[in-house]
């Protein structure tokens, strides 16, 4: 019986954050594709895996994920950062948040040598 609680407890979480949390996993990508849904699905449930993964385990996302306070505004601010500029690494781009890292003109960030 608290197996069964247990594996319903997960089951529930885990489809209630990829339906309500960001991942809009409810939604309809086939656009007349045959295949095209299931392979979105698979995307999705990768990107949830290194979301999960970096939530237990990267100590920065954790410290840019508490000082912005949710994860909508975490993935606004990655996603504004995105548009404008070009980062050699999630580390970067995890420090530019956490630190406020303002930047005076469109810059990129690596090596072209």
């Amino acid at each position: 019986m608290r197996g069964g609680r247990a594996r319903w407890k997960i089951e529930n979480e885990t489809f209630n954050t990829l339906k309500n949390q960001g991942y809009h996993f409810e939604h309809n990508y086939g656009l007349g594709k045959k295949n095209l849904s299931l392979i979105f699905a698979m995307l999705m449930m990768l990107v949830f895996l290194v979301d999960q993964t970096q939530q237990l385990s990267c100590s920065l996302f954790q410290a840019v994920w508490t000082k912005l306070r949710s994860k909508r505004a975490l993935w606004e601010r990655m996603r504004s950062l995105f548009k404008e500029f070009a980062f050699e690494s999630m580390q970067m781009l995890y420090q530019a948040i956490l630190y406020d890292v303002k930047f005076q003109s469109p810059i990129i960030l690596y090596d072209t040598s």
